[in-house]
């Protein structure tokens, strides 16, 4: 082969080793880009649901708001359930104190669930005496502009069970007291009870309330949603907030209501909220969870994010991800009739 033949295969040769370097580059970086992509959907999926649904954590302790993670995951809604009368007992206002005083140095906005007597759990206000006391608070923390009407309104351990006609009188004169205030209709537990219930406070308040407040702890921990679509159809055109829902990690109070307990099954049950009950229903305006941290172990109830140990759980590292990345409607679940 002559000089000038081999300088020919030679500068070929170079040619044919760029070209496929420069080839192999573009299919590097294809990946990348497809990587890029997906991060950013995911990222602008995270900040749509936090658009158009509030995400918090419900609990009665203060702690959370000092936790770092709860700092991390960027939560800016929390509800704390309080008694009617917490304003005429001392150490129940420092309670209240210290949890809203945590809360706002926290950037969290707070949503007070009023509920039944801490001191005479049976006493039930009239409506006037209600007023007075949600005006006494409203002096307290001005700055508090969201509240429920009654927690578990419904709930047969409640002296509100069979009396949806004074809870009704209790709304309006909470709407009465703050017009510049975000009332939410009764917060109803997904008990048999829970269309009845609203159908007699409907007739006695004589129209439809725009929010209202539903703990869906029996069908989440079922992995299913009959009861709450039943309660949609006896709501029309009004918005839901899950005010307190989470999986049931471990239950010792007296229930004879059987669910489906486990941390691992808990973590299932965040998905199944999170992933197909809210993606499916878009009424479905409020998702707080409840609740931070496991309490001591003679506590009767524990859903919480994290454990005794100060450990995280699964349901903590759901939460994180639909917080970073969405909703995920086609992931599967763990049912609650497989072993967990």
């Amino acid at each position: 082969m002559g000089a000038v033949a081999r300088l020919a295969v030679a500068a070929m040769l170079v040619l044919l080793a760029t070209l496929a370097l420069t080839s192999a580059s573009a299919g590097a970086s294809i990946p990348r880009s497809s990587s890029a992509t997906a991060a950013s959907r995911s990222t602008q999926a995270a900040a749509k649901l936090r658009r158009t649904v509030r995400i918090g954590i419900s609990d009665q302790k203060a702690d959370m708001f000092s936790d770092e993670r709860f700092g991390e995951l960027g939560v800016r809604h929390a509800r704390l359930a309080i008694s009617w009368d917490a304003m005429r007992v001392s150490w129940q206002v420092a309670e209240l104190d210290a949890w809203l005083a945590g809360a706002r140095a926290a950037g969290v906005t707070p949503l007070l669930s009023i509920g039944h007597s801490r001191t005479k759990r049976r006493s039930l206000p009239k409506p006037a005496e209600l007023r007075r006391e949600f005006r006494r608070m409203r002096a307290r923390y001005p700055w508090v502009k969201t509240f429920a009407t009654w927690n578990e309104a419904n709930h047969c351990g409640e002296p509100t069970c069979h009396r949806p006609q004074l809870v009704a009188a209790y709304y309006r004169q909470l709407r009465k007291e703050c017009r510049s205030c975000t009332i939410l209709a009764p917060e109803l537990l997904d008990s048999p009870n829970a269309v009845k219930w609203i159908r007699a406070f409907r007739r006695q308040l004589g129209f439809t309330p725009k929010r209202w407040g539903l703990h869906n702890y029996i069908e989440a921990n079922r992995f299913k949603t009959a009861r709450l679509r039943k309660v949609l159809r006896a709501l029309p055109g009004a918005d839901i907030w899950l005010t307190e829902t989470g999986g049931l990690v471990r239950r010792d109070n007296g229930s004879r209501t059987t669910i489906p307990e486990g941390s691992i099954h808990a973590g299932e049950v965040t998905r199944f909220i999170f992933d197909r009950v809210l993606p499916r229903n878009p009424r479905i305006k409020a998702v707080y969870v409840y609740h931070w941290n496991a309490g001591s172990r003679d506590t009767t109830w524990d859903s919480g994010l994290i454990n005794v140990h100060g450990q995280t759980r699964s349901a903590f590292r759901v939460l994180q991800r639909v917080l970073t990345s969405g909703s995920r409607p086609t992931m599967s679940y763990r049912s609650a009739s497989r072993k967990r």
